[in-house]
């Protein structure tokens, strides 16, 4: 099992990580062994309860780090493709991965926090309408085709990436749990991302068993589709976590693996190099070295 760390890009202590920052954690984490390194997507959180809190802009970010990391895949977790034109971000995609030397996993999503669509001028309506159109122009772009497409939302003529795509094997992974995306993930792509758990529990189950009915309905081998899973690690004394704890994290990834997930992304509240050690100690513990 691949175990990926989600970068910080928000608020931890002041004003929140720096791109120095960022990418010495970055390189910590490829040295000490982590096999990808994620960014998420968001403009803002805002809720009336909370702070509002902001957030460095996913694609520059991954950009630079493609640039400054030399082994690790590197994945979007991920990319909401309502803020993007269909055509832009296959090109976008397709650039960063050639920055990478072909490190990339694209990860998609429909966006779900209102807030940050109303704040920077965005629909939120027709979401999942939309992030299929969306598909219908990235997935065929960035696996070298030429694309024409009129939709209601989404509309591209004879549009070709040039130059090509560096690898038209790019994978897609796709966010999902309601059925209509779980549809989409069983036609279109390659890995399933489904957060935030602790470990596999029922609720896991059930959105697996949903995932095997799309591909059911979709005509897709589920053997084909890597199962992904986003896990939260604190050392918060609420809340539901995989504790910071070295031999915590090694147990949680053994748990996960025999769940059968391919590839795990670790989320922590506050990713720093002394936190990022006890995790690459725990991936350690679990791999026996």
């Amino acid at each position: 099992m691949k175990v990926g760390l989600v970068l910080p890009q928000g608020p931890q202590e002041g004003d929140g990580a720096s791109w120095a920052e960022i990418a010495g954690i970055a390189r910590q984490a490829e040295a000490g062994g982590i096999d990808s390194l994620w960014v998420y997507d968001h403009f803002l959180y805002r809720e009336a309860s909370e702070p509002e809190v902001g957030f460095h802009e996913a694609w520059t970010l991954l950009s630079a780090l493609a640039a400054v990391t030399d082994r690790v895949e590197l994945g979007t977790l991920v990319l909401a493709t309502s803020f993007r034109p269909a055509g832009l971000l296959a090109k976008m995609a397709a650039t960063a991965d050639d920055v990478a030397g072909g490190r990339l996993i694209l990860g998609l999503g429909c966006g779900w926090h209102e807030p940050e669509y109303q704040a920077f001028g965005y629909p939120f309506d027709h979401r999942v309408g939309r992030f299929e159109e969306a598909l219908r122009v990235i997935v065929p772009l960035i696996r070298g085709e030429r694309v024409t497409f009129k939709g209601t939302w989404s509309a591209v003529e004879d549009a070709v990436l040039i130059p090509p795509p560096r690898r038209r094997s790019m994978p897609i992974l796709i966010a999902a749990k309601g059925e209509r995306m779980l549809r989409l993930t069983a036609r279109y792509a390659d890995a399933w991302q489904t957060a935030w758990f602790v470990l596999p529990d029922d609720r896991f189950g059930k959105r697996h068993d949903d995932l095997l009915a799309a591909c059911e309905a979709e005509g897709r081998d589920p053997g084909m589709l890597e199962l992904t899973v986003g896990v939260d690690v604190s050392d918060a004394q609420e809340g539901a976590h995989l504790p910071l704890n070295a031999q915590a994290i090694a147990d949680g990834l053994a748990a996960w693996a025999s769940a059968g997930i391919g590839h795990l992304q670790i989320g922590m509240p506050m990713t720093t190099p002394a936190t990022v050690d006890v995790v690459l100690d725990g991936i350690r513990r679990h791999r026996g070295s």
